[in-house]
């Protein structure tokens, strides 16, 4: 069974952090998820100090799409689209991991610009939660770079990509394990530094009345943790809503934590562990300057963005 006859197809999305895999089946004017997948490789690892990929993060990338791009089309998604977004874009050597994609998978991912990536996941947000909110404003965590966007409708009004995420922040800030109550306010004076546009944002008033929408895998994880679920839920933590005070008492108990206790807690996923306190820093960062007291976690990001932009009602590849 072809794609175009099963209504299947898939999209990838390789991050700074994460390799995800979403294969969907057309159902009328939406999408119904066949299979989902998220692979952390650390694309991006070191990426800020050297301003290349390295070679072994290149290979296990390299293997994870791969593996996607054989599996999609064993389930019949004949179109595949991927993007990458933050290392990929910062990288000089990006042109050997595309390369590399080319001959082990048969696809190259695009590389989107961190205003594309905004706008894809914007779209994603507004598809779930749009209609209930009125007006959104949308964030985006990564590994490498974190996006803010506003508005009614499922473009957005106004768009801002950061160049820092939770593997930078970490990479930049390098605390001890667990961090120093220093190193920690070092993180949080860093992640307000980077995001401080967010607070002239908020002083226009393109945030008023805003539901705020957060998405991508740190303020998935802290999500799953705080709801201490035994194996990651997508149900339970898709909708799910997390405060502003909830996320400051989870923050502090995971820097008590070295990383590899941090990894044993239930809802925690493992390679996240090193990186999790300085995402959740940012989330918390961001929350501050835009005013907002609580947040609706979205599993879906750039990928169901991708999805619906590139094989929805209108899309492209429709």
């Amino acid at each position: 069974m072809t794609g175009l006859a099963s209504g299947r197809v898939a999209v990838i999305d390789v991050g700074t952090n994460t390799v995800l895999l979403t294969v969907a089946e057309r159902r009328g004017p939406s999408f119904h998820p066949v299979v989902e997948r998220a692979e952390i490789t650390r694309l991006g690892r070191g990426v800020d100090r050297t301003g290349q990929l390295d070679p072994a993060a290149i290979a296990e990338t390299v293997a994870a799409i791969a593996r996607y791009a054989a599996e999609a089309r064993s389930l019949g998604a004949g179109r595949i689209a991927a993007v990458a977004t933050s290392a990929a874009r910062d990288a000089r050597n990006g042109a050997a991991f595309f390369e590399a994609c080319r001959a082990a998978a048969g696809i190259a991912p695009e590389i989107i610009a961190g205003g594309e990536e905004a706008r894809l996941v914007h779209l994603s947000a507004w598809a779930d939660f749009g209609a209930a909110a009125g007006r959104l404003a949308v964030l985006d965590v990564g590994g490498g770079s974190s996006e803010v966007t506003w508005g009614r409708g499922p473009v957005p009004e106004g768009r801002r990509s950061f160049q820092m995420g939770a593997v930078r922040l970490t990479e930049r800030a390098a605390p001890g394990d667990p961090p120093s109550r220093a190193d920690l306010e070092r993180m949080e004076e860093m992640a307000l530094g980077a995001l401080s546009e967010v607070a002239e944002i908020r002083a226009s008033g393109a945030l008023s009345g805003a539901r705020l929408v957060a998405v991508a895998g740190t303020v998935t994880t802290l999500a799953a943790v705080a709801q201490a679920l035994p194996a990651y839920d997508a149900l339970r933590v898709h909708g799910s809503v997390l405060g502003r005070g909830e996320l400051s008492a989870l923050l502090a108990r995971l820097a008590a934590l070295p990383s590899p206790e941090r990894a044993r807690l239930p809802g925690m996923e493992p390679k996240r562990a090193d990186v999790i306190v300085a995402g959740g820093i940012l989330v918390a960062a961001a929350m501050d300057l835009s005013g907002f007291d609580e947040l609706v976690v979205s599993d879906r990001g750039v990928r169901w963005g991708l999805l619906h932009d590139r094989f929805g009602a209108g899309g492209p590849g429709a």
